[in-house]
């Protein structure tokens, strides 16, 4: 299917949400909970999330753009799809697949932050610390990456390789 080299396999990626599910479900029970996702890199990983949490749950998507072209982030932050529902009121889980240089999470959690949510707790599949240039902390993670550009489980490179079951890295040209 593709020749890039993996970075997490199906298996640990099933076994690491897994895991994440269960504390979310642990931190959440007796309550219901909104699953925000970012769309469309966190799509997958929502899905997976969804199915082995816990508690009554649905979900929601956001989407935003702020990369100019395949690779790099503009810097700059637009909303192009906004929630369904109020989320006045509700504990709110923003999902997201990479938390990378800190701009787009700071701008979305601002934004919903700002609409009353009884909680708003974020969750990041991948984190790529040294990336940051907004500091943002999430409140779950499932693996730290180096500085590499990922690809598979949902997240793309112009496009494509959403559909892959692993996280794969593109090496550098």
């Amino acid at each position: 299917m593709s020749t890039l080299p993996i970075l997490f396999t199906r298996e640990q990626i099933e076994m690491r949400v897994a895991e994440l599910a269960a504390k979310i479900s642990r931190d959440f029970a007796g309550e219901s909970l909104l699953l925000v996702g970012v769309l469309k890199g966190a799509a997958v990983f929502l899905s997976d999330l969804a199915r082995a949490i816990e508690v009554d749950t649905s979900f929601d998507f956001i989407s935003v753009a702020s990369y100019k072209d395949g690779m790099n982030s503009s810097g700059e932050v637009r909303l192009q799809k906004d929630l369904d529902d109020s989320i006045e009121g509700r504990n709110v889980l923003l999902v997201e697949d990479i938390l990378d240089t800190g701009l787009t999470m700071t701008y979305i959690h601002g934004l919903l932050l700002s609409r009353k949510p009884k909680s708003l707790k974020v969750i990041a599949l991948l984190d790529k610390p040294s990336r940051r240039v907004k500091p943002f902390k999430a409140d779950y993670v499932g693996f730290e990456v180096a500085n590499q550009f990922v690809v598979g489980y949902g997240m793309d490179h112009a496009e494509r390789y959403r559909n892959l079951p692993d996280i794969r890295f593109v090496p550098s040209a």
